[in-house]
């Protein structure tokens, strides 16, 4: 049942743009999937999905772009769309690197930045309009944020 829901998932944010978790469980319901927003909000983490910005201009949920590693010049250009977009500001706080992003943009700027496969990143925790970036040290932190820094 639950590989069915998640390839059924994959093929409507495929299909259509879809901006919400609502708006995605009303499109399950209508393909006969009785879901609820706790199970689709598990299901988007499983798959990994994340937010780009569709042609229409909105957020939408889409796939993840892959697991290999690109090289840092390739990903950085990628993702430089994303993250011109959506990026705020960054804030180093001890040990973390906050990002400050447009409202809804923080999961798909996070997704960009975790494509970049910095070293100093030990793990990466994105809100609505917030990104916290773990580094392991201060003075790693400043490193991060000037690096998210020239990318803008």
């Amino acid at each position: 049942m639950k590989s069915k829901r998640q390839k059924l998932i994959c093929d409507l944010i495929t299909r259509y743009e879809i901006e919400t978790q609502e708006e995605l469980v009303s499109r399950l319901v209508e393909a006969g999937c009785k879901v609820t927003q706790a199970t689709v909000s598990r299901d988007i983490r499983e798959l990994r999905l994340t937010k780009i910005v569709g042609e229409s201009g909105v957020q939408k949920y889409a796939l993840p772009s892959g697991d290999h590693k690109e090289e840092p010049p390739m990903a950085a250009q990628r993702f430089s769309r994303v993250l011109q977009e959506g990026f705020l500001s960054a804030e180093v706080a001890g040990s973390l690197v906050v990002v400050r992003t447009m409202t809804g943009m923080a999961m798909a700027v996070a997704a960009a930045l975790d494509n970049l496969h910095w070293e100093e990143v030990v793990g990466t925790i994105a809100g609505d309009d917030t990104i916290f970036l773990a580094v392991h040290s201060p003075e790693e932190g400043r490193r991060l944020r000037d690096k998210i820094l020239s990318l803008m």
